[in-house]
């Protein structure tokens, strides 16, 4: 699965290039004593901090450790701090950390989580989404 994430980080790093942000994989992430995130961009107005999570299917658990290194790195930064996740034939989207739902080992990306978050196009200003409420 490790080969597979790294592929959709650089995947997720050329689309962000492709919109305007500079961007990098972080091959650290999860190897270091520092809180690094897998991907850093921003576009020199906007800065982003991610956490690439990529699942055959929902739910999605996330470790308490890797949310609490996001905040921490995104706070000394100065970045907004996402987790994208990417299930096939789903595509990508990007969750605010106040959206996740609490486990008790750390947070939850179920349906509804999932289809609430961002899509890549509303994550870097080219365009909003329609929801009904």
């Amino acid at each position: 699965m490790k080969s597979k994430g790294y592929r959709f980080e650089r995947e997720l790093v050329h689309m962000l290039w492709k919109s305007g942000f500079a961007a990098i994989r972080s091959p650290a992430s999860g190897s270091m004593s520092y809180p690094v995130p897998d991907i850093i961009a921003g576009n020199g107005r906007r800065y982003i901090a991610i956490e690439v999570k990529m699942r055959a299917n929902l739910p999605v658990y996330i470790p308490k450790e890797d949310v609490d290194n996001l905040v921490k790195f995104s706070e000394v930064f100065g970045a907004e701090p996402f987790i994208a996740v990417r299930i096939p034939n789903e595509g990508w989207r990007f969750l605010c950390l106040n959206d996740l739902k609490r486990t008790k080992n750390g947070y939850k990306v179920d349906d509804d989580v999932f289809y609430s978050g961002l899509e890549f196009d509303e994550l870097v200003g080219n365009m909003r989404q329609k929801r009904l409420f």
